[in-house]
């Protein structure tokens, strides 16, 4: 009996030690690219590139600050706030949610995530999801981007870098002052 819980613990300790190593590597895998949007009330904002190698599939991040744009008390808790915070203007011109938001997590801020199918200029239907988190009176609002369906490995992985070490230090630096 011993035995098996041993050998349970060092698969566990492996699976854990090879989730962790994935989580780096998919963390590692995106590249940063031009801004491709114009200046708006928010300023410039940071893109991200992952590719299907790494993540399942060709995902773009738009990731930003908007600084004093969210509830001080309660954070993002609800997906009209979402909707709001959202940069969903960015990447097409009309949007639809495809389900309820989640709640989640990262680093230490909270907030929530929600589905998008998102329609160009192009009429090409998009896909995207939003994540929008508050560090105190500010949002971090990040926005991936893809010409498939999202899987939840890719978001997975896009929530695997939002809450890298490269990520964190820039919400830290640029937000909850």
């Amino acid at each position: 009996m011993r035995l098996v819980a041993v050998v349970l613990l060092l698969m566990l300790d492996l699976s854990s030690a090879v989730a962790d190593d994935m989580a780096g590597r998919r963390a590692g895998a995106w590249t940063e690219t031009k801004w491709p949007f114009l200046v708006d009330q928010w300023g410039l904002g940071n893109a991200y590139q992952c590719k299907a190698a790494d993540c399942g599939l060709d995902v773009t991040i738009y990731l930003r600050a908007k600084v004093g744009f969210c509830n001080c008390t309660t954070g993002i808790v609800e997906d009209d706030e979402i909707d709001r915070v959202g940069d969903m203007n960015l990447v097409g011109w009309q949007w639809r949610a495809r389900a309820l938001g989640a709640p989640v997590t990262v680093g230490w801020m909270k907030g929530r995530s929600r589905a998008f199918a998102v329609e160009g200029r192009d009429r090409r239907e998009r896909h995207a999801v939003t994540v929008a988190v508050s560090n105190k009176c500010d949002a971090v609002v990040a926005t991936m981007v893809a010409e498939q369906p999202i899987s939840s490995d890719t978001e997975q992985a896009v929530m695997d870098f939002l809450g890298s070490r490269r990520v964190l230090q820039w919400a830290a630096a640029n937000t909850g002052l």
